[in-house]
């Protein structure tokens, strides 16, 4: 029988260090950390971009793990729990609202998003199932981050409303925790908002949260608070999935 091929357990191993990483890795720091000369970690890592599995940041030429890959995996989320109770609520919560509705679960200190129903309407848009977002700029982070999900990586700012210092974000957790929803005003993207509440499990553990996004002007009041005839909603269509799971506080 043939060995096993070592291009391909090298590949393997730099996919396997970038999912632990807490953010995006140099070349230098993949070569180090597996031994490996920089020019096969370099020549590796430009055939994982090639295929998709790895993407570069231009401006620190760093990697991390590509969109490609993640979409890989999602054919275990057709049977994950999470996913699977919640389908129904959320395509009722997205004919409700008229807005987005996406649904997260915690992956490496990040948001994974497990299911998304676009606006019901005639706009462009794109999936973004398997799609990493930040904890501490988004509302399904905040639901995450509030309930015991570790911030691993430094906050990065991604507006000028984006809440980057631990004062602040510890702040905003513990608001979460006592209104039982989080919302997002222009932190991750300029003119864009979203409301999301947790989703519970057996005891009432937090496994995930649902949401709604989409433009400040549809999502949230003048003033900038959230809407409440959205907020009504989403926390509604969470009470009903936690309930699917089996959470008896809901």
């Amino acid at each position: 029988m043939p060995g096993p091929i070592q291009s391909i357990e090298r590949a393997a191993a730099i996919l396997r260090l970038l999912a632990r990483g807490s953010g995006r890795l140099g070349v230098g720091e993949i070569a180090e950390s597996l031994e490996l000369a920089k020019g096969t970690a370099h020549g590796i890592l430009r055939t994982l971009q090639g295929v998709g599995f790895v993407e570069q940041d231009r401006d620190t030429g760093k990697y991390q793990l590509g969109a490609a890959l993640l979409h890989l995996g999602t054919s275990y989320l057709d049977v994950n729990e999470l996913r699977s109770r919640a389908i129904n609520w959320a395509d009722a919560l997205a004919a409700r609202s008229g807005e987005a509705v996406r649904i997260g679960a915690p992956l490496e200190g990040r948001v994974l998003v497990v299911h998304h129903v676009f606006r019901p309407d005639d706009s462009l848009q794109t999936l973004d199932v398997g799609t990493l977002l930040p904890l501490h700029a988004t509302a399904l982070g905040k639901v995450l981050l509030a309930y015991d999900t570790t911030l691993k990586a430094d906050p990065e700012p991604f507006t000028r409303r984006t809440l980057v210092t631990q004062t602040a974000i510890k702040r905003a957790c513990a608001k979460v925790r006592e209104a039982g929803w989080a919302a997002e005003n222009g932190e991750m993207i300029s003119g864009e908002a979203g409301i999301a509440a947790p989703i519970r499990g057996h005891g009432g553990i937090v496994v995930g949260a649902i949401g709604v996004s989409g433009a400040v002007e549809r999502i949230c009041e003048p003033d900038g608070s959230p809407s409440t005839r959205l907020l009504g909603h989403v926390r509604d269509a969470a009470r009903a999935v936690s309930r699917d799971l089996g959470a008896s506080r809901w």
